[in-house]
């Protein structure tokens, strides 16, 4: 059973944070100067973020179809980016064990993963039981409104 009830809930929750990076004045800097667009694809349920910024353009964070045009595409389940963003998975054992697969240029990726550190204690935040979160999954996520 999956952590997320449908791809409304994943953009709620993981959305909700990557979305962050685009009013962030401390890690917008940071991904614009990697000068890229990332999409994750997520899977089970199928859901698609876009995040981009080329040219000095302000980062876009996209749900679903996009026009902008990804140089990076990571794609992985629901639950990895869950896990990911809880701490409790590593990227690179992720990738080693084929539960998460990135292409594109390796300098862009790496030039982009210090934008999505910081974002982990606010996810954790934001699916805490004190936030009403819980797990992130569906039936436990907050009301209307959040």
């Amino acid at each position: 059973m999956s952590t997320f009830a449908d791809a409304d809930d994943v953009y709620n929750r993981i959305g909700r944070v990557l979305q962050e990076l685009a009013s962030d004045p401390e890690l917008t800097p940071v991904f614009m100067e990697a000068d890229t667009c990332v999409r994750f694809e997520l899977h089970d349920p199928e859901s698609v973020i876009t995040i981009g910024s080329r040219a000095g353009a302000s980062v876009r964070v996209d749900f679903g179809a996009s026009e902008q045009d990804p140089e990076v595409v990571i794609e992985m389940g629901a639950d990895v980016a869950h896990s990911y963003l809880l701490g409790e998975l590593d990227m690179t054992v992720a990738l080693a064990r084929g539960q998460m697969t990135a292409e594109g240029p390796v300098n862009k990726i790496l030039a982009v993963l210090p934008a999505f550190e910081p974002l982990l204690p606010r996810y954790r935040a934001l699916v805490s039981p004190g936030n009403g979160g819980g797990s992130a999954r569906g039936d436990e996520a907050p009301g209307p409104g959040v």
